[in-house]
């Protein structure tokens, strides 16, 4: 777990701002989530096999002896709160956006942490390909927002339930007769989970991986209509994907399509940094109990910021800087200090950047931070000009020097600084 200092801070406002702005103008309603959940909620929601709930939950039990969970991922939770606040009876597909610190029990390894940040869009209630499509495109609307042009998205079908039971079958039987092959959790995987061992990162387990049998050659018809108009949707809006055929991402309740982006024009993905993924859901509801008898469709995503930030750090690509101050105030003596507060607020509320130091008594060194930090005009507030409700106005350049009426300063400094902008 990790300090974010304010150095780094602009990149997560920059970030945070493009998310939340994109997202709205999508049709999203923000949602804030409890950090604490039932753990029931992740074990059901991202399967009992997962890493997740087998390595990475940091749970605790509380003295009532209910079992909580620090939240490892979003969806389950809007999941919940999806179901709890009868949400399905409301607009349909319901549209939601989250952000906030995930927790998860990671081997501590370059880009990943026990605590990081997602950013994260759901839609529940809408089962139409177009929706998995318009996911990817916030995805990428986002990126663009932060000049991220160097991603590919690689993109897959895992298909329904019916399509997996076939698969499954399938890949065991080409799994056994490699077993040696592979690594130890793996071949605890092909008894738990056997879609699993597509998503190992071990090199051995990568070379085996590459000669297994496809997914999509074992699709029902839905599945392959709906993955085959995802496909059209990208195309049509000229979007860099690549049909990973192994992509199956590694949590339960992923249906139909599976997706995720990486830094950099990259085929395979061990070669990039995932910034983020997602894809369909559709049982999730109601495994978590809600919808009856029958699935609600959903589908979303979750973006990692640490991983985001720091590609536009690598990269060069820097928030815009914040307006540098062009008038600092210098305050000498308890009066001009008194005075020199109301006087500051006044600035704030005329929208007037402006730059002080209230530690400092003398006026050399104060007239020495304004120099360094290139102001264009010093007020000085001294005690005879607190006295007499008066200010001196320094202009730096050329160091010409004024007294005027402290009631007029806003005024005079507002003209001022326009008739300078104005010259640039």
């Amino acid at each position: 777990m990790h300090d974010t200092l304010p150095y780094v801070q602009p990149y997560w406002r920059r970030v945070l701002s493009v998310c939340a702005e994109v997202a709205e103008f999508y049709g999203f309603g923000r949602i804030d989530l409890p950090l604490l959940e039932n753990s029931e909620i992740f074990v059901k929601g991202t399967g009992t096999d997962s890493d997740i709930v087998q390595k990475q939950m940091y749970t605790l039990r509380t003295k009532g002896g209910d079992y909580l969970t620090l939240r490892p991922e979003g969806t389950p939770g809007v999941v919940r709160a999806y179901i709890e606040h009868g949400m399905a009876n409301q607009l349909s597909p319901t549209k939601l956006y989250y952000e906030g610190p995930m927790f998860r029990y990671e081997r501590p390894q370059a880009g990943r942490f026990r605590q990081f940040h997602q950013f994260g869009v759901e839609v529940i209630g809408g089962a139409s390909p177009i929706l998995d499509a318009e996911i990817i495109q916030i995805f990428t609307v986002i990126l663009d927002g932060l000049r991220i042009r160097d991603y590919t998205i690689h993109i897959n079908s895992i298909g329904t339930t019916n399509s997996r039971i076939k698969y499954k079958k399938v890949l065991k039987e080409y799994y056994r007769s490699h077993q040696r092959q592979v690594c130890a959790t793996c071949r605890e995987r092909l008894k738990t989970n056997p879609l699993r061992v597509l998503d190992c990162k071990d090199e051995k387990c990568q070379r085996v991986k590459m000669h297994a049998p496809p997914i999509l050659d074992y699709l029902d018809d839905e599945s392959s209509r709906d993955f085959k108009a995802v496909l059209e949707f990208l195309d049509a809006q000229n979007l860099p994907y690549f049909v990973n055929p192994y992509l199956v991402r590694g949590l339960d309740y992923y249906t139909k399509t599976v997706f995720e982006v990486f830094a950099g024009g990259v085929e395979e993905g061990e070669q990039g940094v995932a910034l983020g993924g997602g894809g369909r859901y559709d049982g999730l509801v109601k495994t978590l109990g809600g919808g009856g008898e029958e699935d609600t469709p959903a589908v979303g995503f979750a973006l990692g910021i640490e991983r985001i930030v720091q590609h536009m750090k690598d990269a060069g690509l820097n928030p815009p800087k914040k307006a540098a101050p062009r008038i600092f105030l210098v305050q000498i003596g308890m009066l001009a200090r008194k005075k020199s507060l109301a006087l500051i607020e006044e600035f704030r509320k005329a929208n007037l950047p402006l730059h002080t130091s209230l530690g400092r008594d003398s006026i050399k060194s104060q007239l020495g931070v304004a120099d360094r930090l290139g102001v264009e005009y010093t007020l000085i507030l001294g005690h005879q000009e607190a006295l007499s409700d008066d200010i001196i106005i320094r202009e730096m350049e050329n160091g010409g020097q004024e007294t005027v009426r402290l009631e007029k300063i806003i005024a005079l400094m507002k003209k001022r600084l326009a008739r300078k902008s104005k010259k640039k």
